[in-house]
């Protein structure tokens, strides 16, 4: 399922082959948390901006349009129209970071809807079956992501809990994989890593859950507040224990600067929302740093947002047309916007992809993570 062709130091080089289709890694997978990208962009605009997977989210589709509808409509590749690989987060983080009121227990979790307040219940049982009904190609197990920094014993018997929790959604996606009438039988399962900022819960935990022979694992419960070093240094302790033939995923990540330092120690997937988030707001990246387009100086320039990009927005418009329009509210400032920042993430990894075929990743490396950063 993983081939990893070559590495560079502790960088790889793979290929993830799924159900849905092959994943060149290292990958950035673009986060349509609802089915779609917020700012207008749908599944087959991504086709135009070399996205490779879709990651929509268990806990937002369980509570609209329901999972139930989803699988009527033959799961979420019939309803977003996407049909190359899609991971659909298992719920866990959403029900811990937006449930006002929540009840954590050995069976999982009663918590408040963030929609309505209603009550609803859900444990890795759970979480599978409604992953199972939207027919994704990569479930996640359902995990306890702790804030940080969190207390060391809540930690370690936090971590605990989740292992058990994996073990269940073993079991129960292997049970939905044989049911008839399922949309995916062939649906994949990531574990999650956790332990916070405490590096020997890390690196036990990785240990306990690389023996279950997983499809992928996955690191999560990082870039929630701890510093980014501490962050790298977590990344640093849990990769020598991480299976060298299984893909490997950072949670929630991040920055063009943080998907460089990752992939440097060894990481191969990432997601995060701060690409279409931060464009539509006017924060732009680009191959010269972050270019805030809502400036003053950018009213009369002519110019593409990177000269150096080949998006369809910079083929096309000017940065002082996209300020008019995010200054106007127009949604189409938004999604010009959007499609530009995605466009610049999938370009950015394909070209570390390339560099690392070339052999010459680190020298990329040293010189991108002192400019990408920078804010223009």
């Amino acid at each position: 399922m993983f081939k990893l062709l070559k590495t560079e130091g502790h960088a790889r080089r793979g290929e993830f082959i799924t159900p849905h289709g092959t994943v060149q890694t290292p990958a950035f997978m673009n986060v349509a948390t609802c089915g779609a990208i917020k700012g207008a962009v749908s599944a087959l605009d991504l086709k135009n901006i070399k996205c490779q997977v879709q990651l929509c989210n268990t806990y937002h589709l369980h509570l609209r349009p329901g999972d139930g509808h989803v699988k009527a409509l033959g799961g979420l590749h019939r309803f977003t129209r996407w049909d190359g690989p899609i991971l659909t987060d298992s719920g866990g983080f959403q029900v811990f970071s937006l449930a006002k009121l929540r009840n954590i227990k050995e069976e999982g979790v009663t918590f408040n809807s963030h929609i309505d307040g209603r009550r609803i219940f859900m444990g890795p049982e759970e979480s599978m079956t409604i992953q199972s009904n939207l027919g994704s190609t990569i479930a996640m197990a359902f995990d306890e992501c702790v804030e940080n920094p969190s207390p060391y014993g809540y930690t370690k018997d936090s971590v605990a809990r989740t292992t058990r929790w994996l073990k269940r959604c073993i079991a129960k996606l292997g049970e939905l994989n044989a049911a008839e009438g399922t949309i995916n039988p062939e649906q994949m399962l990531f574990g999650i890593n956790q332990g916070g900022i405490y590096e020997d819960l890390r690196i036990d935990h990785m240990k306990e859950i690389a023996s279950l022979d997983l499809d992928g694992y996955a690191i999560g419960g990082l870039a929630v507040g701890e510093p980014t070093e501490t962050m790298y240094e977590i990344i640093e302790a849990v990769e020598p224990h991480a299976p060298k033939d299984k893909i490997r995923y950072l949670m929630g990540v991040g920055t063009p600067v943080n998907i460089l330092e990752a992939v440097h120690r060894g990481v191969d997937l990432f997601d995060c929302v701060m690409p279409s988030r931060n464009a539509r707001h006017g924060q732009l990246f680009t191959w010269e740093g972050v270019r805030n387009i809502n400036n003053a100086k950018y009213e009369l320039d002519p110019l593409p947002i990177d000269p150096h990009c080949d998006c369809p927005t910079c083929r096309s418009f000017s940065r002082a047309y996209i300020r008019h329009l995010i200054k106007s509210g127009e949604m189409l400032g938004m999604r010009l916007a959007v499609i530009h920042n995605l466009y610049f993430y999938n370009n950015l990894t394909e070209i570390i992809r390339r560099k690392l075929d070339e052999g010459a990743f680190e020298a990329f490396y040293r010189e991108q993570r002192e400019i990408l950063g920078r804010r223009i």
